[in-house]
């Protein structure tokens, strides 16, 4: 049972740091690192246990690997191609087919590597692997604690609940998207209302150059369309992006309430990044989504995925740069 030490150790210090803030991506890795741990126990126990179940587990995991990445590179393929079909020809849009092909230009390179046996082209190929199992390692850290974030409940009491804007169709009208976030928005409100609360709803958009007016304007019209109390709706119409979104209603907050707690509202794929954001910018709340179209996720979580890279983008470049260094090595024992 030694094995699972440092399992068990990781997984107390995952409990204690999501007690202290669940806002923090190290939660997501520390889960991830505890998980792999855990699975390295288990295999080791088999395997010690001088049986056969060892090397069957060892072979079957080989497999089941094997299975989801065909599975997963079809997947994204083809919700690449489907969301080319849906929402047009941008750099933002191709992420799933993107994904896809790297997947397969990775397997490609591997398998040339071991029937050619190229010196540059083993340690290429090393670099790779070691890459792309590293950005696999993270993305599958993030998936699994951002679905595990969305389902913490909120339960303190709250004076604000603010919804994050993302654009409007044809200059003034609010999209199903945006629509999905109000209403979450709007449900949030009825149940912190319910507690005895009397919490206000900020609406958080600017303009942007191809709108004609403010999207907290548009999200407004619509709540109090929708039957919301006109006066109980705040709007922050400056922001132009998440943190400013953030920024800007924290402002309005700590002006009315100084001591302020609060709930902020986005889609599902978005709340996990839009939590670290509210972590980085010192908001007293947490974050919550609504529901998103089954089509438009695996597209949608690939580029949160990528904004959280870059919003780590030191520590990313050094781990990085040290597996690149690894390839060189690779070619250097090899040549």
């Amino acid at each position: 049972m030694l094995a699972y030490a440092p399992a068990a150790l990781l997984l107390l210090v995952f409990c204690v740091s999501v007690l202290h803030d669940r806002r923090k991506f190290s939660n997501a890795v520390v889960l991830g690192l505890a998980v792999l741990c855990a699975l390295a126990a288990w295999l080791y126990e088999l395997i010690r246990s001088d049986s056969t179940s060892g090397v069957v587990a060892a072979w079957s995991l080989l497999v089941v690997g094997a299975v989801a990445v065909l599975l997963l590179t079809y997947f994204l393929f083809v919700n690449g191609v489907r969301m080319l079909r849906r929402e047009g020809r941008s750099p933002a849009n191709l992420l799933s087919l993107a994904a896809a092909l790297s997947i397969v230009g990775v397997v490609a390179l591997l398998a040339a590597a071991v029937s050619v046996r190229n010196p540059v082209l083993t340690g290429v190929a090393a670099a790779a692997g070691g890459l792309a199992l590293y950005f696999s390692f993270l993305f599958l850290c993030f998936v699994c604690y951002a679905f595990l974030y969305g389902r913490l409940r909120v339960r303190r009491k709250a004076d604000f609940v603010v919804v994050l804007g993302s654009g409007l169709i044809g200059g003034t009208t609010v999209p199903p998207l945006l629509a999905s976030r109000l209403k979450r928005g709007q449900d949030v409100h009825a149940r912190l209302a319910k507690r005895g609360g009397s919490p206000l709803l900020i609406t958080s958009g600017g303009q942007g150059p191809d709108e004609e007016l403010p999207e907290s304007h548009a999200m407004a019209d619509h709540l109090v369309a929708e039957g919301f109390p006109a006066h109980l709706i705040r709007r922050e119409d400056r922001s132009t992006s998440t943190e400013e979104n953030l920024r800007f209603s924290k402002a309005i907050m700590e002006e009315a309430k100084p001591d302020y707690r609060c709930v902020v509202v986005t889609n599902n794929y978005h709340a996990f990044r839009a939590a670290l954001t509210a972590r980085r910018v010192r908001i007293r709340g947490q974050v919550v989504g609504s529901p998103t179209a089954a089509y438009f996720w695996p597209n949608a979580t690939l580029r949160e995925f990528a904004a959280v890279l870059v919003d780590y983008k030191r520590i990313n470049v050094v781990l990085c740069s040290l597996i690149v260094l690894g390839g060189v090595l690779v070619w250097w024992a090899v040549r």
